[in-house]
């Protein structure tokens, strides 16, 4: 699995696929988080916008490998693996991309309320945000997981399916995304640090549960 994974790697930063939803990613953040502005709100804006970036790069990572280079590696050993590689991948990098971003937004955000009346622990506002972040980027390989191949073969079906089930994730009240952004957002008006674990722990289920269902279709499909 190491070798499957560093091959993955490699194949993701070499064909500069990983570009456009990195990019997307830092524009958002440009866009939406000011220095100074209130630490908890900044966190819980970050760790929403990368739930599509995640959505994003299972896709990338999915869709990168030749058919013909894909099935030289499931002969050497399974379809599952070489899926399941992929999809690891694309959430390793997705978490990585989020918990730097987390960090810097902490580091330029303004440690206080939304009210800036009471005063909010950097520290564990940043263990409270890079949690969220953790639940929304499994969240969104889950979404990847299951709206690309080996469920849907259409290219057009599945970037239509990716982005209206990544939008549901988001605003959906049951969504363990949904539920750790909202806390962080409620937190910063109270100025109560919120430490999204189950959420993150109701992710984290989630992505193994749609990461198997798409291990195991790719084997069949292959």
């Amino acid at each position: 699995m190491t070798a499957l994974l560093r091959y993955q790697a490699e194949l993701l930063i070499r064909s500069h696929r990983l570009l456009p939803p990195l990019l997307l990613y830092g524009v958002f953040l440009a866009i939406g988080v000011q220095s100074g502005q209130p630490v908890l709100d900044s966190l819980g804006y970050t760790a929403a916008g990368l739930l599509p970036v995640a959505a994003w790069l299972v896709r990338v990572c999915v869709a990168g490998d030749p058919p013909a280079a894909r099935l030289v590696a499931a002969a050497a050993t399974s379809p599952a693996r070489v899926h399941l590689a992929c999809v690891l991948t694309a959430l390793l990098c997705s978490t990585a991309l989020g918990a730097l971003a987390t960090v810097v937004v902490a580091r330029i955000s303004g440690a206080h309320s939304a009210d800036h009346r009471v005063a909010v622990p950097v520290g564990e506002a940043t263990v409270g945000g890079l949690l969220a972040a953790v639940a929304c980027a499994l969240l969104g390989t889950a979404v990847g997981a299951l709206c690309n191949w080996p469920l849907l073969r259409r290219p057009g079906y599945a970037l239509l399916a990716t982005a209206l089930a990544a939008l549901v994730a988001l605003v959906q009240a049951p969504s363990p995304a949904h539920a750790a952004v909202r806390d962080l957002v409620s937190g910063s008006h109270s100025g109560a640090v919120p430490m999204p674990v189950p959420a993150c722990a109701a992710a984290a289920l989630l992505c193994a549960a749609a990461t198997a269902v798409a291990c195991a279709l790719s084997s069949r499909r292959a």
